[in-house]
């Protein structure tokens, strides 16, 4: 076996680069002579280690063999299976709608209630594509066998013949179909095109994996072990460390963890990794208490520079959204955060223009990236209390929060809201216990 890359895997650089049009010819792909499975002759196997902007890494892979021709294309995560299940549910009304970029994972079950169409998961290999590409694949699995069916079954053939047709006509969009991809290990994904803004033709819904559904990903279940009074008081007074990796470069870390109690509000574990390696540093915040009865909506105008210095704790499961920029940042995107109003808008602006590659150097769309700037410039002056604003924390499961400035009296700038959570919020949150099945009807 040959191997071939450009690049040092002792280099300080992450292995996992970002797309970008500016890259040189010395980050291409590994090169692998492999065996081919069709003719049994040598030919070449390119990986391709890179990040999908809004979303995390992953390998592409291509097999070519120039000896018979056959090649194959396929996917996989580079990361770690996630703590929840994803679901995204598109409404295609437009051609424009097909151009959007999808990661399915092998582990993903693919349907069109339209057509009670569905691709069961592990019969396909994971494929980054289009939405017109998921659906000439599966043109392309049908056709695959239709000589043998019109030979064996011309019955069964003419049938499949007139669901291939169907199939085809979704390309042309002449009435809007739905797409789901259900995947239970969270790795794929579907472009939202008018980032920032919130897309309203995608839904993205979260939810707790069942017993079944980690036994398929090869999930052991661990037995949940009593926690005693004791063993929480000890870890309020200690940081706990445990080995792991950077997600930068991979390299060996150390994790810390503690337990904080926010006053006025309730507890809290903070974990922070600090790599020695390439000096990335993560930070993550998760509500050490359990889901509230009720929901929490929490608005704030910004008025003074007072205001970016508030306490604020964002839980993984909470909205962001600013109105005047008609901004909204879906529940999961940037984790759970302990930092100041000042931190998340920064972390908003790097997450959503610095860490942009496909609008920067050669490769940006003149038109988004004017957009991105547009954004950025606003975001900017609403830092710099230049511009009136409105910051919403809207969180299902009532963890999230925000300073009280004026604390023990109330803050006229701040309005807290309890609701009641929605069917579809419980679901989310994974609360109302349902099996796969349900979930997906």
């Amino acid at each position: 076996m040959a191997l071939s890359t450009s690049e040092d895997s002792t280099g300080s650089g992450s292995i996992f680069p970002d797309l970008n049009a500016e890259d040189s010819d010395d980050l291409g792909p590994t090169q692998i002579e492999s065996l081919c499975m069709n003719c049994f002759q040598n030919g070449m196997t390119r990986l391709l280690l890179t990040k999908i902007p809004f979303f995390k890494e992953i390998i592409v892979s291509s097999f070519a063999c120039e000896n018979c021709g056959w090649v194959n294309n396929e996917i996989q995560s580079a990361g770690k299976i996630q703590e929840q299940g994803v679901q995204y549910t598109l409404h295609a009304s437009s051609t424009q709608d097909l151009n959007r970029e999808v990661v399915k994972a092998d582990s993903a079950t693919t349907r069109i209630p339209e057509l009670d169409f569905e691709i069961p998961p592990f019969t396909q290999k994971g494929a980054l594509s289009t939405i017109e590409g998921i659906i000439d694949r599966a043109i392309g699995g049908l056709e695959q066998e239709q000589p043998i069916r019109k030979a064996t079954n011309p019955e069964v053939a003419s049938k499949v013949e007139e669901f291939i047709e169907k199939l085809k006509k979704l390309k042309e969009v002449e009435t809007p179909f739905t797409l789901i991809i259900d995947d239970p290990s969270g790795n794929s994904f579907i472009e939202n095109p008018y980032t920032p803004q919130k897309d309203e033709a995608l839904t993205i819904a979260y939810y707790k994996r069942d017993a079944k559904q980690d036994s398929m990903l090869g999930i052991q279940e661990c037995a949940q072990e009593e926690k005693t009074e004791n063993t929480i008081t000890d870890l309020r007074h200690e940081v706990l460390k445990f080995p792991t990796n950077c997600p930068e470069c991979n390299a060996p870390a150390e994790t810390n963890m503690k337990l904080v109690q926010i006053p006025h509000f309730k507890e809290v574990i903070i974990m922070a990794t600090n790599c020695e390696a390439c000096g990335h540093r993560t930070n993550e915040v998760k509500s050490g208490g359990a889901t509230e009865a009720l929901g929490t909506k929490i608005t704030l105008r910004i008025t003074d520079p007072s205001d970016l210095t508030r306490d604020l704790l964002k839980s993984e499961t909470c909205f962001v959204s600013i109105p005047e920029l008609e901004f909204e940042l879906g529940m999961g995107l940037l984790g759970g955060k302990f930092t100041t109003l000042e931190g998340l808008l920064t972390d908003i602006k790097e997450l959503i223009v610095a860490k942009n590659p496909f609008y920067g150097g050669d490769s940006n769309v003149p038109e988004k990236y004017v957009q991105l700037k547009e954004f950025a410039d606003k975001l900017n002056e609403i830092m710099l209390i230049k511009k009136e604003a409105h910051l919403i924390l809207d969180d299902p499961a009532g963890n999230s929060y925000l300073q009280n400035l004026y604390a023990p009296d109330p803050d006229p700038e701040m309005k807290i809201e309890k609701y009641e959570r929605t069917f579809e919020h419980n679901e989310t949150l994974g609360l109302n216990d349902m099996k796969t099945e349900n979930y997906q009807q």
